[in-house]
């Protein structure tokens, strides 16, 4: 079975998609099977890895509609052991749209199952909110992976999405657990960066991975040319961040604390 690991902050800019994106590409490259679903209607981690979906075309909207299978929506990628599951803006309409069907929750999980033994990992990119498409996602998912910002009021909002895993948790999916908090966009430069970090990592101590994301050019400018980061600039300090965060996934999951 995949591990499904949901990308999740309801903060927006926090390097969200940028790490879903980055790191389901790093496992593709250690030829680990892969899938990115994109759940967020923005469609940003979609046009990250080159695939935009024309009007009418089917998405993962379709597959929460009980429309299409997930088989049937996979796109390949430039990655040989990537595939996408790509959103468009139909889901926007998705909270109103599927508000009254039974089970409305589980119906990320219920799709996924026939395909879960095809992948060694399964990332979700979330959107940046608390709402019906991130509850599927955190029902559907086996841990959280917390992308946090090294900027002021960082840990702002962390506490109520924790509150919000313990609720589903306890309602939904009693094995769901935090995967970890990442430090994203860190300046070695600002002091600020380097305060906000001491502070997230004195707050949430061991659940804050070792492993930290910098700003980069590189990373900012792969997403225009369709391109994970590994693909744009494999020697950019960003790739080298986010290989060294998978290499960090994989090597705990290894030693039992996955």
């Amino acid at each position: 079975m995949g591990r499904v690991i949901c990308v999740c902050n309801q903060k927006g800019g926090v390097g969200k998609t940028t790490t879903a994106v980055n790191l389901a590409s790093c496992m593709a490259l250690a030829e680990k099977h892969t899938l990115l679903i994109d759940l967020d209607p923005q469609a940003n981690a979609s046009s990250g890895l080159g695939i935009r979906l024309a009007a009418g075309e089917k998405s993962v909207y379709d597959l929460l509609l009980e429309r299409e299978l997930c088989k049937d929506l996979l796109k390949p990628t430039a990655l040989e052991y990537l595939h996408l599951l790509p959103a468009t803006q139909d889901l926007i309409g998705a909270e109103v749209e599927l508000i009254t069907l039974e089970a409305r929750e589980r119906l990320l999980s219920k799709a996924l199952a026939g395909i879960r033994t095809l992948y060694d990992y399964i990332f979700i990119d979330c959107p940046p909110s608390l709402g019906f498409l991130t509850l599927n996602a955190l029902v559907a998912a086996d841990t959280v992976l917390v992308p946090i910002q090294c900027e002021y009021y960082a840990l702002e909002g962390v506490g109520n999405l924790i509150h919000t895993i313990r609720r589903v948790r306890a309602s939904y999916n009693n094995a769901l657990r935090i995967e970890g908090f990442l430090l994203t966009m860190f300046d070695s430069r600002n002091n600020l960066s380097h305060q906000v970090a001491e502070d997230v990592r004195h707050n949430l101590t061991s659940q804050v991975f070792h492993t930290v994301i910098p700003r980069n050019v590189k990373l900012s400018e792969s997403p225009s040319f369709g391109k994970p980061v590994v693909l744009y600039d494999l020697t950019s300090r960003g790739a080298v961040s986010y290989l060294d965060l998978s290499k960090e996934i994989m090597d705990a999951e290894g030693n039992g604390n996955a």
